[in-house]
């Protein structure tokens, strides 16, 4: 390779970080619209165990999703720390009840590593790969995924 060629950086992306289930996440932030404090929501009669309700969001109705739940963590414990994630989903606008959200963390394309192969599909539907670091290891969650698995979401909402 010449020393005139320009070698392209790796694309960079941004990530939002947040905990739930006691451990910690993360997911592309293009589909996140804003961040809410947590708020009782209306719960709907035969809903699937994760779908907690809805919101009211400035005139929308909202349905919530306890991703702890979702992701088969056990449900989240709701308190006024909690915060809802509301993001774009396959379409449609969704809550995302999470216990924390930490940061916004910029990363090259090439340090996204792929999820290693388990004998447990499940266990890696909804994660799109993993982001190591000296400090920490992440998740990064599949939104993907996430919307195929709001069929019940749509059902509800």
């Amino acid at each position: 390779m010449s020393t005139d060629e320009v070698v392209p950086p790796s694309k960079k992306r941004e990530f939002l970080n947040f905990y739930v289930g006691g451990q910690e996440f993360c997911m592309d932030i293009m589909p996140v619209r804003e961040i809410c404090s947590w708020t009782n929501v209306t719960t709907l009669p035969h809903a699937p165990v994760d779908v907690l309700g809805v919101m009211n969001l400035r005139g929308a109705i909202v349905p919530i999703v306890d991703l702890s739940a979702r992701l088969g963590l056990g449900p989240c414990e709701r308190h006024e720390r909690n915060v809802i994630i509301i993001a774009m989903v396959s379409g449609q606008v969704v809550g995302l009840l999470v216990t924390a959200v930490s940061d916004i963390v910029e990363v090259g394309s090439d340090e996204i590593q792929p999820m290693p192969r388990i004998s447990c599909a499940e266990a890696s539907d909804f994660i799109a790969g993993i982001i190591s670091s000296r400090e920490h290891t992440l998740r990064v969650l599949s939104t993907d995924a996430l919307a195929a698995s709001m069929t019940a979401v749509r059902a509800v909402a």
